[in-house]
């Protein structure tokens, strides 16, 4: 298989909300727009992007035992400055805080917040992990800022 796009779809009944809040948190830009979808997208240079899209859970293209909000979801948004994240969605724009911001010995400072629908949103920096889970690694992505294809900034 030869796999073109890959992204996350949000089962949701607040489509436009929830559209609208990836849009003013995280500078992602509508790609289509329809009343019971819609599809995101978040530029980080010409050729590297990243998609995610919004769908009303009662649609018909949704099969029936499974139209409901979504449940159990992490997004993980990896960034350059964790603790700049965390004053601008917590302290600023007053996002839930449901796992403060800490530093994690398998090579994360992260904090945890939440979009509308509940859907958990982990916003990460890299740090060196501790000796043991180092050892885990088959990649070294704190020794270099751009692993994994770089980092995101959102303003």
């Amino acid at each position: 298989m030869k796999i073109s796009s890959f992204y996350p779809v949000i089962l949701t009944n607040q489509v436009a909300l929830s559209a609208e809040f990836y849009r003013n948190q995280f500078g992602f830009e509508i790609v289509f727009e329809a009343e019971w979808y819609i599809s995101l997208r978040l530029l980080r240079d010409t050729e590297t992007s990243f998609e995610l899209a919004i769908l009303e859970s009662g649609h018909p293209t949704v099969p029936t035992a499974y139209r409901h909000s979504v449940n159990g979801l992490i997004l993980n948004f990896e960034v350059d400055d964790v603790d700049a994240e965390y004053e601008r969605l917590i302290k600023r724009e007053k996002l839930p805080l449901l796992l403060d911001i800490r530093d994690e010995e398998f090579g994360q400072r992260h904090f945890i917040t939440s979009d509308p629908n509940g859907v958990l949103i982990d916003v990460i920096s890299i740090i060196p992990p501790s000796t043991a889970y180092s050892e885990k690694y088959n990649e070294k992505p704190w020794l270099d800022k751009n692993a994994g294809g770089g980092l995101l900034s959102v303003d």
